[in-house]
């Protein structure tokens, strides 16, 4: 009898009519790479392949202000070939798209907390950590590992939910997002300094939410040493103090060696490192309840290998 997968995978098809234009980075042939790999090394048939649907704007709005959703749509069915309020280039589809990712986290996110499966990887684009709650930027535009979070939060009763970043660059959306907030662990590593220029280590959250953002900047040319030592070291014993109720990983491959973005030097193999110390700290603490998300990674080939080695890691843990 043919097992039942355990791992979900959402990617929705549409993610390739967020166009960019031409010599784009986030560009759509990056997700054709991500499943192109997964399929070439046979992890598609070992993965259950979630439904698409839109995230609602009562969903969106659970991080992004109301007058900065509206801007979001307005600019965009105008014909605008870039956000207004940052550095995220659009097209007429791009809304719809970015709804369709939010969407496919939450459909994951579901799926999880059903325990229909004990794990996710969401491949749609474009990302969404550098989105704050009053603008878009970074290639973002809705920030979808932050609406996964408070929807969990809301609609499943999570209490407390951890997110770890080891894209190149620094989530600043995530963390502005949650800054104030105890139930949130916001975890990074990522090169410094480069874009976006925030993510300091001082930078641990305010009141309430003080201490429960934790970012561990790294110099170009970082690699297994800092990163997975990182998170050995400091995300470890946070995570042993914090306990989650629920894992997330924005999990932005620009941080492999080669990537035109970014300096860092992770391998493939530093990958199935990161996803094995989060794929242990969710099972201490979560339920084994883990969804990672997409973000960076602009070399094609790299990507295609990184993300292969983290599904791969995904589907081989028992």
């Amino acid at each position: 009898m043919k097992q039942e997968p355990t791992v979900a995978l959402s990617a929705d098809p549409r993610s390739i009519d967020h166009l960019t234009g031409p010599g784009h980075p986030e560009r759509p042939e990056r997700f054709d790479a991500v499943l192109q790999g997964l399929d070439q090394a046979g992890l598609l048939d070992r993965l259950k392949r979630l439904p698409s649907r839109r995230a609602t704007r009562e969903q969106i709005e659970l991080c992004h202000r109301p007058e900065y959703v509206d801007l979001a749509e307005r600019e965009i069915a105008a014909g605008a070939s870039a956000l207004s309020c940052g550095d995220t280039d659009v097209c007429p589809a791009s809304n719809d798209v970015a709804l369709l990712a939010v969407g496919g986290v939450l459909e994951a996110i579901d799926a999880v907390m059903g325990n229909s499966v004990r794990r996710a990887f969401c491949a749609n684009r474009p990302p969404g950590h550098h989105a704050t709650p009053t603008y878009g930027m970074g290639f973002c535009i809705y920030n979808q590992i932050a609406i996964g979070a408070r929807n969990a939060q809301a609609r499943h009763g999570v209490e407390r939910v951890l997110i770890a970043d080891w894209d190149v660059h620094h989530g600043n959306g995530t963390q502005d997002i949650f800054y104030d907030d105890p139930s949130v662990f916001f975890f990074s590593t990522h090169q410094s300094p480069l874009y976006p220029g925030t993510g300091h280590a001082h930078e641990k959250g305010r009141g309430s939410g003080e201490g429960f953002t934790l970012n561990c900047p790294v110099p170009a040319g970082s690699g297994h040493a800092e990163i997975v030592g990182a998170f050995r070291e400091h995300l470890l014993p946070a995570a042993e103090t914090f306990r989650p109720d629920l894992v997330l990983i924005s999990a932005g491959f620009d941080s492999r060696r080669g990537d035109p973005l970014g300096q860092l030097m992770l391998s493939d193999g530093d990958f199935t490192e990161l996803t094995d110390i989060m794929l242990g700290i969710a099972d201490e603490h979560a339920g084994g309840r883990l969804v990672s998300v997409l973000e960076g990674g602009y070399d094609l080939e790299g990507l295609a290998s990184a993300a292969t080695a983290h599904v791969t890691a995904l589907v081989d843990h028992s």
